[in-house]
């Protein structure tokens, strides 16, 4: 006789629970403890805070009423598509594997920001966010990766199956650049002579005549209810001779992309900006940490790229509320707000590649 099924509600918990523990939704703290002494202003004895010193907490009841009243919305019908990527294209060119996992050619090197190649987003492997659809190109089918860029910490964005994959790669490891306090955690994983650079905002590593730079975000880190904070986070402007990319990482809507902008004028513009634009309802808890499809578009305004993709949306059911195919639909609204061509800020199709024009 087959087993009832258990209410939604407790098919919920495991998830429920996940949520609480590890991902602390926003309000944004009035406190602002002081830096350390002649650090800068964004370290403080309790960890990292954000440009404006502000922190991202959580409400608990609040957090247990979203998880346990909600419902994943439907899926997309017909699913979205996947399609094979071309890595035989010329450079500079960018492939999207899936929420914010990007493989970037560009400066001859092989590039890949926030590498989440696994089934679920999560500690765990029976709870958290799943992955919807197939994986459009495995860690076995990828070029031979020569830089990783970690934004931060979260397991959507740093995944330990992820990592293994790319430290065993043939022809040895890539570097990894992380922000400050991050490079420990790789160590913790036992991986042995792995390169690991530790950045802080505005601070560079130059690669092959490629410089990378950490530039601020508004956001948080947290693996564990013990160690909120307690590593920095950001995006990344990558600077190669011929095309500049950057990727902002996750982030609420501040005046931080703004001031990447008037930084980095000297260099020229942005031929490339990825901004995340999935992942921002419930708008109440969301705000804080998450743009929305209208604040990325005002995001590819601040920083005056010549283009922007929109990533961080459509791969993995159960982070947020909306549906995984409303972003496109959202960023097509806010382009029209914005009197924004269409060509200027697009979505992909899991695992397609797109050709670039360098710098004029």
């Amino acid at each position: 006789m087959p087993r009832p099924a258990l209410p939604a509600r407790l098919r919920r918990l495991p998830a429920a629970l996940l949520t609480l523990l590890l991902v602390p939704l926003p309000g944004c703290s009035g406190d602002k403890a002081p830096p350390s002494a002649g650090a800068p202003a964004h370290h403080t004895a309790e960890g990292f805070r954000n440009r404006d010193g502000s922190t991202i907490d959580k409400s608990q009841w609040e957090v247990w009423r979203w998880q346990l009243s909600r419902r994943d919305p439907p899926r997309p019908q017909p699913p979205l598509p996947v399609v094979a990527p071309d890595l035989q294209a010329p450079e500079p060119n960018i492939t999207w594997i899936g929420h914010s996992t990007v493989l970037a050619r560009l400066g001859g090197l092989a590039v890949l920001t926030d590498p989440q190649f696994s089934e679920r987003a999560s500690p765990v492997s029976w709870a958290g966010p799943k992955r919807v659809g197939a994986l459009p190109l495995t860690p076995a089918q990828l070029p031979h990766i020569d830089v990783v860029l970690v934004s931060h910490n979260h397991y959507d964005h740093l995944d330990e199956a992820s990592v293994r994959a790319l430290a065993a790669q043939p022809g040895g490891a890539p570097l990894f650049i992380v922000p400050l306090k991050l490079k420990a955690w790789f160590d913790d994983l036992g991986l042995t002579g792995l390169r690991v650079v530790e950045l802080d905002w505005w601070q560079s590593h130059v690669e092959r005549g490629v410089e990378f730079m950490l530039t601020p975000a508004r956001h948080w880190s947290s693996r564990t209810p013990f160690d909120r904070q307690r590593t920095l986070w950001g995006g990344f402007a990558v600077l190669a001779p011929e095309f500049r990319l950057i990727y902002t990482g996750d982030t609420g809507y501040s005046g931080d992309f703004a001031d990447i902008r008037r930084h980095l004028a000297h260099r020229g513009s942005f031929d490339l900006a990825l901004i995340p634009v999935g992942c921002y309802e419930p708008r109440k808890f969301m705000r804080a940490q998450h743009v929305n499809p209208a604040d990325a578009a005002q995001i590819h305004l601040d920083l005056g790229a010549r283009r922007s993709v929109g990533v961080h949306w459509g791969t993995f059911e159960g982070l947020c509320d909306e549906p995984l195919d409303q972003a496109p639909r959202d960023l097509a609204a806010a382009r029209r707000q914005l009197g924004l061509a269409d060509e200027a800020f697009t979505v992909l199709k899991h695992g397609e590649t797109l050709r670039l024009q360098g710098a004029r």
